[in-house]
């Protein structure tokens, strides 16, 4: 079952301060929250044809002190109900061609990024990537499709010379990640939304063995945010049924950045292992010379 998010706990202990217009335009809010959390007060004032003053009333109402703390709340109670089947609903009852959808899609990952650029702080890659420097051993943890960004940073930091592991598979494979980490180790957790159970045990686990958290995640509200030592935040808000991983693959990649320059000597030496491999030899393909080419068989075939 769906619990009650907090927005909607305030509606009911706080329903006696509202009037009945207002209660109604708290209703009409949660229930169009995919078109609403990540609105301005002027510009949900705006669509919903009231004044900005009614919005921030209204807020007050139901207990808090700023827009920015109602909005937030808004925000998890979106992100506390929004799965595939709701997303492909909501763009379904529009009516729109592929064409549309597509051409969105495009727009809304250029969007992420630039919000990335805008938003992300320069210092907290560079204190993180030192972090890393400095740690024995890093276990990158995402489950399901955050399994695609922890096996990248890993592969992408081991080449580098980190002693970087992204465990894959089970649980229980996460659980021998973590297992055996210490106090000079560290974990990077990365997942979104509600946040996945294994991934959120995972940094409890590694939190109760003193090893150092870092999270990945899209609202300083997820439990990732709430339980490792240090996080930054992503969004990963798309129209597309799995939302978009652009900005966490370019935050990741600003990451591998920071990495490689704070050590470029350490990282040279690191690179100069696979400068062959990567110039020459078997890894890449190459055409077959032609006089290697089977020759094909003139023979009349064999009638059955």
């Amino acid at each position: 079952m769906t619990t009650e998010s907090s927005l909607e706990s305030r509606l009911v202990s706080r329903e006696r301060h509202l009037n009945k217009r207002r209660r109604r335009l708290v209703q009409i809010i949660l229930e169009s929250a995919d078109q609403t959390f990540h609105l301005s007060s002027r510009a949900l004032a705006e669509r919903l044809r009231v004044d900005p003053a009614t919005i921030i009333r209204t807020a007050q109402a139901l207990g808090y002190s700023r827009f920015a703390d109602f909005a937030a709340d808004l925000r998890e109670h979106f992100v506390g109900r929004i799965s595939p089947y709701t997303v492909m609903q909501a763009h379904a009852r529009e009516g729109r061609s592929p064409t549309d959808h597509v051409r969105q899609s495009l727009e809304e990952d250029v969007e992420r990024v630039r919000t990335l650029r805008s938003s992300l702080q320069i210092g907290q890659v560079l204190s993180l990537a030192r972090q890393i420097h400095r740690s024995r051993r890093l276990v990158v943890v995402g489950v399901d499709l955050a399994a695609s960004l922890s096996w990248f940073l890993a592969y992408a930091l081991r080449a580098l010379g980190s002693d970087a592991e992204a465990p894959v598979g089970s649980a229980g494979s996460l659980l021998h990640g973590v297992r055996f980490l210490t106090k000079r180790d560290l974990v990077i957790a990365i997942s979104f939304r509600k946040c996945l159970r294994e991934t959120v045990d995972a940094v409890l686990r590694a939190r109760a063995r003193g090893v150092a958290t870092f999270g990945i995640t899209d609202g300083a509200t997820t439990p990732l945010a709430r339980y490792c030592d240090r996080y930054i935040t992503v969004s990963i808000e798309s129209s597309s049924i799995s939302g978009s991983y652009v900005a966490p693959m370019a935050a990741l990649n600003a990451i591998i950045a920071a990495y490689a320059h704070l050590a470029p000597k350490r990282s040279l030496a690191a690179l100069r292992q696979t400068h062959r491999e990567y110039t020459t030899g078997p890894r890449w393909f190459e055409e077959p010379d032609e006089n290697d080419k089977p020759v094909p068989s003139t023979g009349a075939r064999r009638q059955k």
